[in-house]
């Protein structure tokens, strides 16, 4: 399901490949033998930009890109057939995207390829620039862009909203990389940015794009109301056939102006919480559609039933919409629904007869409290052609045999989901006859006893998950016997003892998840052998002894944590040569001696959480400028000394150029360190607990007012702040924290541009020296949820 709606976009645009194929010289595979170059100037600007970009990690050098050769040859180019007025060929493809490219910044020569039609840059790296403001007007022959997970922050520029031949939009970035899967990671993290449609608005960019068919903007900051963003799309494109919004911010009830849409066949709009009110009657006016995802959203009221019995609706999700309700209809024959999920929602009166015509019914969630599970009901109703159930919230009473009997008599299962069901029985060893499965996962559920060792006879699972259960005891053996196994997670249960070197022998894993429960000893030296592992989590356990440093070597490897366990000793240095590592959690532990300088040599690393340590030892990090990918950065708690460096007059390129959060509290700091002035754009950053005393300067609320929602500075010896007048001057700040410090004169007020923009704000001015406040300060106050000044 996550990828559903790019998969109809990947449709199209194989569409385009096919025609640009036949009429160029072959987007990289063309005849050698062409009797026409590419224009001379175009080739120049396309070498021009290879030399922009950085290749220590892509997937390609571009080694194909050689001047004197026709560069409608070349790798991702293509080109369209000689004019009449002309004996060279136009460049009008270029396809970039997945290649792991780096760059500071998109380089100019890019628009010098006027002729461009296609352009996909996606799932690369741009150093965390902004989208140029000035470049992109000038391909307006462009109709197709993909920017998508490529390290671009910031607005929207507008010159994006003077592509009027735009057909395909996909802007989409990520807010949070704890909620992304696994097998995304390596687009995630070179693309951990995010974009956001402030100013122009989402209406503005929009409304001169009369021919796009569809738009991705997924993880994008759009925060914009129900009204604002339904009337923009409304207005603007009326024949966009492919809405994709996820994980936006958007907020309120949906207008009714988005009903305008009438060609839509693609809404996916889920992951946005703000979102209320009902489910819009109207979506039964878009008969092409096919696709309505809505999950994660805050829905109430009554499901339009009508929208069931839509013909083409073929995917509908309104899972974890808690306030929800509704009926089930009877469903026609022939009616083309494969997917339906109503977990987490309040639908009631639901009988598996219900199901009976959807023939082709392969995904099915549901909530156990709202549907009959009785024996006779289960069997009357096979649902043969369904491949993946997930079922939460079920009472069992009594045996749990019928239920597990009627599982297994669903022939094609291949996917069992079971979530927040809960019985007074052991889970009959009976599971182990569902031998066709390939994904097993059980979380949140309440059965008594051990895990059953049958689980080890599912031979052709791929992927187990039993997490936040209350088996005890410790993890049974046959587990592995699952040779087949790419994905192992047992976590969050009351599981104890050693971990058992046989997880050393599945040699498939990519991800291998223990996290949350009460192993202890030693971590297995067998792991050594899990050459695939892309992901470890072994936190929040009791193992002991030193770091092995074989966990770091991998190439494989980009995902560790270790934190929350009572591991010692020293870090010892390591050959970062072939590491790929790109998330390092080994915070509260007992880690002692100094960071070694090989963790800062990880090219790749994108966050490093050592918090909550005994470390020792100097740190500059304005010596480390060269982690272009790192964003998240927290060395609080040990016993470091930050040392400052070169300020914003060092000719050093532009320090740690995605950092979005730095913690350093308890860092032995006496003064802000003056690298701070060459960080791009940070978001969060916790300098409290040092012994800082002075002045708050100004830059420090100043320079990222684009970007910086939480600062503390709090427990040091702070005593005047400069500002120009007593309101903050970040308008998006939402945290503020400057207590317990010896700040004289009037307490500053909030900017009133964030309470414009309801912004939730947590300001804590207490434990001070303030004399006065404004006398019209509770204007400024409107949106506070948190204010302390005692």
């Amino acid at each position: 399901m996550a990828g559903i709606t790019h998969l109809l976009s990947l449709f199209a645009l194989t569409q385009l490949y096919s025609v640009a194929a036949s009429t160029s010289h072959g987007h990289g595979q063309g005849d050698a033998m062409a009797s026409s170059y590419c224009h001379q100037d175009q080739a120049t600007a396309l070498l021009q930009l290879k030399q922009s970009f950085i290749f220590d990690y892509s997937t390609t050098t571009l080694s194909s890109w050689q001047p004197g050769t026709d560069c409608c040859l070349w790798e991702g180019v293509g080109c369209d057939g000689v004019s009449a007025s002309s004996d060279s060929s136009s460049v009008t493809v270029l396809d970039l995207g997945g290649r792991g490219l780096y760059s500071y910044g998109c380089h100019a020569a890019l628009f010098n390829l006027t002729s461009l039609r296609y352009l996909d840059l996606s799932m690369n790296d741009f150093g965390g620039s902004r989208i140029p403001a000035v470049g992109f007007e000038r391909l307006s022959k462009l109709t197709h862009l993909n920017l998508s997970y490529s390290g671009f922050y910031g607005q929207i520029p507008m010159a994006i909203g003077k592509l009027t031949s735009i057909v395909s939009l996909d802007l989409s970035s990520v807010h949070n990389i704890e909620s992304a899967e696994i097998t995304d990671i390596y687009a995630i993290l070179d693309g951990y940015n995010f974009l956001e449609i402030r100013e122009p608005s989402l209406g503005t960019l929009l409304a001169n794009l009369t021919n796009l068919r569809e738009l991705y903007l997924d993880g994008g900051d759009i925060s914009g109301s129900g009204e604002e963003w339904s009337n923009g799309l409304g207005k603007a494109v009326p024949h966009l056939e492919v809405l994709s919004m996820a994980n936006c911010k958007l907020h309120g009830p949906i207008h009714s102006s988005l009903s305008s849409l009438r060609s839509l066949v693609v809404v996916n709009l889920k992951l946005n919480n703000g979102i209320s009110g009902t489910v819009p009657e109207f979506f039964t006016d878009f008969l092409n559609l096919s696709v309505l995802q809505l999950s994660y959203n805050n829905f109430s009221g009554w499901f339009p039933q009508t929208i069931f019995q839509l013909k083409n609706i073929r995917v509908l999700d309104v899972s974890d919409n808690y306030e929800l309700s509704g009926h089930l209809p009877e469903f026609l024959n022939g009616t083309s629904l494969e997917t339906l999920n109503l977990q987490s929602t309040n639908f009631s009166g639901i009988r598996l007869s219900s199901f009976s015509n959807l023939l082709s019914l392969s995904e099915l969630g549901l909530e156990g409290g709202s549907i009959s599970m009785e024996p006779n009901e289960l069997f009357l109703n096979k649902l043969n052609s369904l491949q993946n159930l997930k079922v939460s919230f079920v009472q069992f009473y009594g045996e749990l045999g019928p239920f597990f009997s009627w599982i297994r008599s669903l022939n094609n299962l291949t996917s069992l989901h079971l979530s927040d069901c809960y019985s007074s029985e052991i889970m009959p060893p009976m599971i182990g006859n569902l031998t066709n499965l390939t994904s097993l996962e059980i979380t949140y559920c309440g059965f008594s006893g051990q895990i059953p060792s049958s689980i080890g006879n599912l031979n052709k699972l791929t992927s187990l998950r039993i997490s936040d259960c209350t088996f005890a005891g410790t993890i049974p053996s046959s587990i592995g016997n699952l040779k087949k196994l790419r994905r192992l997670e047992i976590s969050y249960s009351q599981l104890s003892g050693q971990i058992t070197t046989d997880f050393g022998y599945l040699s498939k894993l990519t991800v291998l998840v223990l996290a949350g429960c009460r192993f202890s000893g030693r971590i297995p030296s067998t792991i050594v052998n899990l050459t695939r592992l892309i992901s470890l989590d072994l936190s929040q356990n009791d193992l002991t002894g030193e770091i092995p440093t074989y966990l770091f070597t991998s190439p494989t490897m980009l995902q560790l944590d270790l934190s929350l366990n009572n591991l010692s000793g020293p870090i010892q240095e390591f050959d970062t040569t072939y590491s790929c590592m790109r998330i390092v959690s080994l915070s509260e532990n007992q880690i002692s001696g100094q960071i070694p300088a090989s963790l800062f040599a990880l090219k790749s690393l994108a966050s490093l959480d050592l918090h909550s340590n005994n470390l020792t030892g100097l740190v500059q990090l304005s010596s480390h400028w060269k982690l272009r990918k790192l964003y998240s950065l927290d060395l609080s708690d040990n016993k470091l000394y930050i040392l400052d460096g070169e300020g914003s007059k060092s000719t050093a390129p532009l320090l740690l150029p995605k950092l979005l959060e730095l913690e350093l509290m308890s860092c032995n700091m006496t003064t802000i360190p003056r690298f701070l002035m060459r960080l791009n754009h940070v978001q969060l950053l916790d300098l409290s607990s040092n012994a800082i005393d002075g002045i708050i300067p100004k830059w420090i609320l100043e320079k990222w007012d684009g970007s910086l929602k939480s600062l503390d500075l709090s427990h040091n010896k702070f005593t005047h702040m400069e500002l120009t007048s007593y309101v903050l001057p970040n308008s998006r700040l939402e945290h503020l924290d400057v207590s317990f410090n010896r700040l004289q004169g009037q307490v500053p007020m909030p900017n009133m541009l964030s309470t414009v923009r309801n912004l939730p704000q947590v300001l804590d001015f207490s434990n001070n020296r303030f004399s006065s406040i404004m006398s019209n300060f509770t204007v400024y106050l409107s949106q506070t949820v948190y204010l302390k000044l005692s």
